[in-house]
């Protein structure tokens, strides 16, 4: 499971503070947090900080580059922000967080995923808006899947987002986004996927218990993905132990691994 640690984001509000008094430390500390805890890759945003993101962004690559080798997810829509984090970041081959068949945001933003051999996630958009079925959102994947491949990416490096919806504001969105992942998987199998768990719950109480139970569906579909809390020990639990139930961990040997080293909350 390809982790993406989401907590070096400028909207959750226990670490903009730390962005807002350019706090190094702070940054450096939850960087380092995220990846002893398995992160696989750190994701950084400083998109509330509209008037100078490009700045702010570049700044925050500096600084988990600094602490980590661990690789980045390079979250922003914004092409100029966008470019600026990918010159200054030396550790690894990023992720470029992200990409949607809006024509404006994939003329500007596939241009540079090909200049600096990135992976990209795709998020199942266009410009009519957020496709209501799985078909819809299939078809978005198709599209975007040939157009980044005709820019020379390779199927490996994309990460397709299914978009998903909190299920508070409709009950079908869990069963859409699910669909999804597996029709898309079942087509394009050397393509991963990958979303924003904590999506599934906004708005609705006890969201750790609905992120959980949704990742476990999300990857029997065939999820291979997602950006969330790798210090939320339960829910790292649940990847491991799903693992295990799908035989993608050999002999359980990750899962008893994690056991010996603590890092399972039973």
């Amino acid at each position: 499971m390809i982790i993406i640690g989401e907590k070096i984001n400028s909207t959750l509000k226990s670490i903009r503070p730390a962005m807002e008094n350019w706090d190094k430390a702070a940054v450096q500390d939850l960087a380092v947090r995220q990846a002893e805890a398995g992160a696989s890759y750190i994701d950084v945003n400083a998109g509330m900080f509209v008037n100078d993101e490009p700045e702010r962004l570049e700044w925050l690559v500096r600084c988990v580059n600094e602490v980590i080798d661990t690789p980045l997810a390079i979250d922003t829509p914004n092409p100029v922000a966008m470019e600026r984090a990918l010159k200054a970041n030396t550790k690894g081959r990023p992720i470029v967080n992200s990409i949607t068949l809006e024509k404006h945001r994939y003329e500007t933003v596939l241009p540079l995923v090909a200049k600096y051999r990135t992976g990209v996630i795709a998020l199942c958009m266009d410009d009519s808006g957020m496709p209501e079925t799985v078909d819809q959102r299939v078809e978005i994947a198709q599209k975007l899947i040939t157009g980044i491949e005709n820019e020379g990416v390779s199927r490996g490096d994309i990460y397709i987002d299914p978009m998903v919806r909190p299920v508070g504001t409709g009950s079908h969105y869990g069963v859409v986004a699910i669909e999804t992942i597996r029709k898309v998987k079942a087509m394009y199998p050397d393509v991963h996927i990958a979303c924003g768990l904590s999506n599934i719950s906004f708005g609705v109480p006890a969201r750790k218990l609905l992120n959980q139970a949704f990742l476990i569906c999300a990857m029997q579909a065939g999820m291979d993905g997602a950006i969330m809390d790798p210090l939320d020990a339960k829910i790292m639990s649940f990847v491991y132990a799903t693992e295990a139930l799908l035989g993608l961990d050999e002999y359980c040997m990750n899962y008893i691994a994690m056991f010996r080293e603590g890092k399972l909350d039973a």
